[in-house]
């Protein structure tokens, strides 16, 4: 509605060909290494063994969200339980140190020692912190499948960003409690290193929890994301292929394995801090364009029904946010982010080739069609009923 649909298009291209498979393997190799640690105490993670794992899990994942969307949600309860339970322990287990005395990492001097104040540093440390929080929108790409969304969605977003934000803030000081900032950067398991000083012979539980908790965000993403491409393949804005059900399970099963493939093919690098960069520069990106349309909305069309509402101020300090993160670190770590860009814009032609391009000969959509009914025919699928009243 703001923009036209070139940028609803590469909203959807970015998001199914970097944001979401990028986040699935981030998800994968952070359960991997932590599932592994216990298995290589000292010494140095196989690349492998860690991209072997992070595949098998993505593939658990993807096959129980093919097969039942109960069986989904029964898993992620689990995940969540055991994510607000291993956060808790860490939360405890630092104020407990903190109580004995054990301030001397806190202190200012040591704390910020070797910090960078450089805005374009800060800015990609912003990266890597937006992450832990970049699962609060994936609630509105399920709103079909909420109970009273206009209730409970806004409240849902409120409760959850605050709960998080709370926890997540404990977790930090509890760590900078214990570990010292080397010990922090040196560890590829922060909470395993955490857990061994302060939960001495009980540390082989910690990487447990951790790798359920991660596995836990795999499966919201995978969950979210699918539905996302489902509803835009309904639009017109997709393959019509990821448009369709099983006929079996009434899952989205072509979106769950373009989206599980994609996953996959993200494991060709290990290196999760280049991952999480490819991932915050474009789903900053992204993200701006939407709130800048939602704010040219409320001038260009100030009558349209708006279930959800607020000032006008908060969408406007989002979008200043969201273009200092994407403009700060072109100036000393251009290469990333220039890829994220190019990415992006890969779907241009796609767009005009497929979607922009009404009257195209036969030689170029017969044999798009016949692949998608003999896909279609493979995963027993179809598309979705429009039901009337």
């Amino acid at each position: 509605m703001a923009f036209g649909p070139l940028p609803a298009f590469l909203f959807l291209w970015a998001a199914l060909i970097i944001i979401n498979p990028t986040s699935n393997a981030i998800m994968a190799l952070t359960f991997a290494q932590y599932t592994l640690q216990p298995l290589f105490k000292h010494c140095e993670l196989p690349d492998y063994a860690v991209r072997l794992l992070a595949a098998c899990i993505i593939c658990l994942l993807t096959f129980v969200n093919c097969y039942s969307v109960k069986w989904s949600m029964r898993m992620q309860n689990i995940f969540s339980l055991a994510k607000v339970a291993s956060l808790c322990v860490i939360i405890v287990a630092g104020l407990f140190w903190l109580c004995l005395g054990n301030t001397e990492y806190l202190e200012p001097s040591i704390l910020f020692e070797g910090t960078q104040t450089n805005p374009s540093h800060i800015a990609l440390a912003f990266y890597s912190g937006v992450f832990s929080f970049s699962g609060w929108n994936s609630l509105n790409f399920v709103t079909e499948e909420l109970i009273n969304p206009l209730k409970n969605l806004p409240r849902a977003i409120m409760i959850s960003l605050f709960t998080v934000t709370v926890i997540y803030m404990l977790v930090n000081i509890a760590y900078f409690a214990v570990l010292s900032v080397p010990e922090i950067l040196d560890s590829s398991a922060v909470a395993m290193t955490f857990a061994e000083i302060t939960m001495g012979q009980f540390a082989s539980v910690m990487p447990i929890f951790v790798g359920i908790s991660c596995a836990g965000g795999l499966n919201s993403i995978i969950f979210s994301a699918s539905r996302m491409f489902f509803v835009g393949a309904r639009d017109g804005q997709l393959p019509e292929l990821l448009s369709m059900i099983s006929i079996n399970y009434l899952t989205p099963l072509p979106s769950l394995l373009i989206l599980g493939i994609l996953s996959l093919l993200m494991l060709v690098t290990s290196n999760i801090y280049s991952l999480i960069n490819y991932l915050t520069f474009t789903e900053a990106f992204v993200i701006a364009l939407s709130v800048a349309g939602l704010i040219k909305l409320r001038f260009t069309q100030p009558n349209i029904l708006r279930p959800v509402k607020y000032n006008i101020l908060f969408p406007a300090i989002f979008l200043i946010i969201c273009i200092a993160l994407l403009m700060l670190p072109f100036f000393v770590q251009p290469e990333e982010l220039i890829i994220g860009v190019l990415i992006i814009l890969t779907g241009v032609p796609f767009y005009f080739v497929f979607l922009f391009w009404e009257n195209k000969p036969a030689f170029l959509y017969k044999p798009w069609i016949s692949m998608t009914h003999s896909i279609q025919k493979l995963l027993y699928c179809v598309s979705e009923e429009e039901h009337t009243d």
